[in-house]
């Protein structure tokens, strides 16, 4: 058994999602699971795969469209294969068998969908000794916004030598609440190879991964995922434990900080692209995941973050929202002086006056003459 992490160059990785349906409810969390997950595996610092070797196939309409980017990716995979699907899926009546949600699927009807038999087909006839199966999905497509697992779901999606991990048992939904980002099981995968494992092993392999998930959600009352695997799969290290600093610690921080630097500064950049294009609605939640970054503090590129969110929520005339984004950013430099404090003060200011809170508009106002003028002078 190979006990280091997986060749990038020899890896391969397919991530396949339904957000839009035409006859089931849409999941526009898979949207999100796609770019954050393909962005994680990528990083060097998790997992390294090469942009090129991941390949991302959102809302396929047709099976050739799902199933030939795995058949490349498996007959390319060298060292490891990693196939993810998220969105509905579905049961046929007449066969036991889990079938992945097209566009244009219908519930009950199999045909409409990708039966996972083809899949599993293509998965096991690759040379990768490491195969792993994710599957984030529902079987029902019910108007309720869960994703529903299914008895036997191990067995089916059974291929030799492969860890399967599967977003809940069959008897719990695998919820994607409305409003949140992610769905509940991606967010919590995305949780931990973003953040590692506190106290846990440099490397971390398929069972320390499916062994934290599950006490997780299950502290937070959450479906609990499945897992299946053959040959000690799950012993196979997958990733980097970003918990675990390097040696000679000094590294570690500094490597978070620029991460950290470099997320909030391509998530400030595309928020205003996406702006200056009319597709503002959608800047929300790039800012949003920006703020929720871990290591992400409050003052220098943040400020700029909060400013930008809140130009937004005041443009979608959500204005008590921008003004609570303006107070966190306020009492964040509060203590500061500078042109960022200035331009606080002065949205919090007029967004306050906006609503009718003068005084506190004056105090504010009072605030950055201080900071602009210090040591009681008077402005010109």
């Amino acid at each position: 058994m190979n006990d280091d992490l997986p060749d990038p160059a020899a890896s391969r990785a397919v991530l396949i999602g339904g957000s839009e349906y035409r006859h089931l409810i849409p999941l526009p969390p898979v949207a999100q699971n796609l770019k954050s997950l393909s962005t994680a595996l990528q990083d060097p610092t998790i997992c390294g795969i090469p942009e090129s070797n991941c390949t991302v196939v959102a809302n396929p309409r047709f099976p050739a469209d799902f199933l030939e980017p795995v058949a490349a990716a498996a007959a390319g995979a060298r060292d490891t294969l990693l196939v993810y699907f998220s969105g509905h899926g579905l049961r046929d009546p007449d066969d036991p068998d889990l079938y992945m949600a097209l566009h244009d699927s219908q519930d009950g009807r199999g045909w409409s969908a990708v039966a996972y038999h083809h899949l599993r087909s293509l998965i096991r006839a690759s040379p990768a000794p490491r195969r792993i199966v994710i599957l984030d999905c529902c079987f029902s497509g019910r108007a309720a916004r869960a994703m529903g697992g299914g008895e036997n779901l191990a067995m089916q999606a059974m291929v030799d030598g492969a860890y399967i991990l599967a977003a809940s048992p069959g008897d719990r939904p695998a919820l994607a609440p409305e409003g949140e980002i992610y769905t509940t099981f991606t967010g919590e995968l995305l949780d931990l190879l973003r953040g590692g494992i506190p106290d846990g092993p440099e490397l971390l392999d398929l069972e320390t991964v499916y062994s934290t998930l599950k006490d997780r959600l299950r502290a937070k009352s959450k479906p609990e995922p499945r897992r299946a695997c053959e040959n000690h799969s799950g012993l196979l290290p997958i990733a980097r434990n970003r918990a675990c600093a390097p040696p000679q610690g000094v590294g570690g921080p500094v490597l978070d900080q620029q991460i950290t630097s470099a997320i909030t500064t391509t998530g400030l950049r595309l928020a205003r692209r996406l702006r200056a294009v009319g597709r503002t609605r959608d800047a929300l939640p790039v800012l949003r995941l920006v703020l929720g970054q871990p290591g992400v503090t409050e003052g220098g590129d943040d400020i700029a973050v909060r400013l930008e969110l809140a130009d937004i929520l005041t443009e979608l005339d959500h204005s008590r929202e921008a003004i609570e984004v303006l107070e966190t950013a306020f009492a964040a430099v509060h203590d500061q002086v500078g042109p960022e404090v200035v331009a606080v003060c002065q949205r919090l200011a007029a967004l306050l006056r906006e609503v009718g809170s003068h005084a506190e508009a004056c105090d504010v106002l009072e605030h950055a003459l201080k900071v602009s003028f210090p040591g009681g002078r008077s402005a010109p």
